[in-house]
């Protein structure tokens, strides 16, 4: 009688099986080295934006150069892109449903480093915030699922035809298109409309971050995958989504203020990535109802914590609004003098301008 060999029978077993056995033969060290890499990336981005924050707060104060000229405010950009890089490689270690809820780490760390290195003044709900987003962490790394399964591009092809995705993609364009008509045609410049519009696209965003960081992980491991056509889709769904969201959520920082955007950006991107976890990658498949209580739990104080600690922030001092541009003045050439000598207390003041003008007035007649 022929035999057949264990890899004919491995090649003969359908997909979902094979997913199993994947997941089953996947390390606890995996697990935890994504932990790992996404909170050493979310502490990388917190210093990123208090030294971008102190760079402009500088720059500000010394009224010389533009902010990017700045060696300091590009060392908070390379530390930005650095600790970005640490988050896109997490995905391809743990769940997406649990490396986007430990964004709100970089909420923490910024505003310990901001109470720290910024002397900003520490209020209580800050203190606790912090207390509830870090209960919510250790929730959420303690219930969420364990287990993550190597990315290939075969299980990608396999996920992006399943029914559950195809219906999934089928609800978010629609409520996409709708939620764009009232934003562009009606208008509607609602905070929830905008941001809506951006966690639609995250989870595009993190399904096919986690899908190009998953098969880079596999080929580095011996196993190329970048030979199949599907990476390169991912690709350029991950720049265009990317590219969408950073325009929406730009023009959500011009119209909202940061207090109200960055917790509302979190609870929709967190939520988004969760969902996008469970219907694409099936996270949530064999896990305990008591796992995934606590695990939503464990979501929900990271949620409250990061709007406590966002709530009210002081905002940095503005430049002194007296001041003109002399090439802003109708009638004047930008070379005439507006300001007083640099020796007067006035100096720098376009009032100050106007007396001087009027005491010359006064002693004329």
């Amino acid at each position: 009688m022929e035999t057949v060999s264990p890899p004919l029978i491995a090649l003969n077993r359908s997909p979902s099986l094979a997913h199993r056995a994947d997941i089953l033969e996947n390390p606890i060290q995996t697990y935890l080295l994504g932990i790992v890499i996404s909170i050493c990336g979310n502490v990388l981005i917190s210093i990123s934006l208090n030294i971008q924050k102190y760079a402009h707060v500088r720059q500000a104060q010394r009224c010389s150069k533009p902010y990017y000229t700045s060696v300091v405010w590009w060392c908070g950009v390379v530390l930005m892109g650095v600790g970005e890089l640490g988050n896109f490689a997490a995905y391809g270690f743990a769940p997406a449903s649990l490396i986007a809820p430990l964004g709100c780490v970089s909420v923490i760390a910024s505003a310990i480093i901001s109470v720290v290195f910024l002397k900003e003044t520490v209020r209580a709900s800050d203190i606790v915030g912090g207390t509830l987003a870090i209960t919510g962490t250790y929730l959420l790394v303690t219930f969420a699922p364990h287990t993550s399964t190597h990315i290939t591009a075969h299980l990608v092809q396999y996920h992006a035809i399943n029914w559950h995705f195809l219906l999934y993609m089928f609800l978010e364009i629609v409520l996409f298109c709708i939620l764009l008509y009232l934003y562009k045609r009606r208008k509607v410049k609602h905070i929830v409309i905008v941001m809506l519009l951006v966690a639609l696209l995250a989870s595009l965003t993190i399904i096919s971050v986690k899908a190009v960081s998953g098969m880079i992980t596999e080929s580095v491991r011996g196993q190329l995958q970048l030979i199949y056509p599907i990476f390169y889709v991912m690709l350029v769904v991950m720049v265009a989504s990317c590219a969408f969201q950073i325009k929406f959520l730009n023009e959500a920082m011009k119209m909202f203020d940061a207090t109200e955007v960055v917790p509302v950006n979190f609870v929709f991107f967190t939520t988004s990535a969760i969902v996008a976890g469970i219907i694409f990658y099936q996270e949530f498949e064999d896990l305990a109802l008591l796992d995934i209580f606590m695990f939503l739990f464990g979501c929900l104080l990271s949620f409250l914590g990061v709007f406590l600690i966002a709530r009210n922030r002081p905002k940095i001092k503005q430049q002194d609004r007296n001041f003109i541009a002399m090439d802003k003045i109708p009638g004047r050439r930008h070379t005439d003098k507006v300001q007083p000598e640099p020796k007067t207390s006035t100096y720098g003041s376009l009032a100050a301008k106007l007396i001087c003008n009027r005491a010359e007035q006064t002693a004329d007649s």
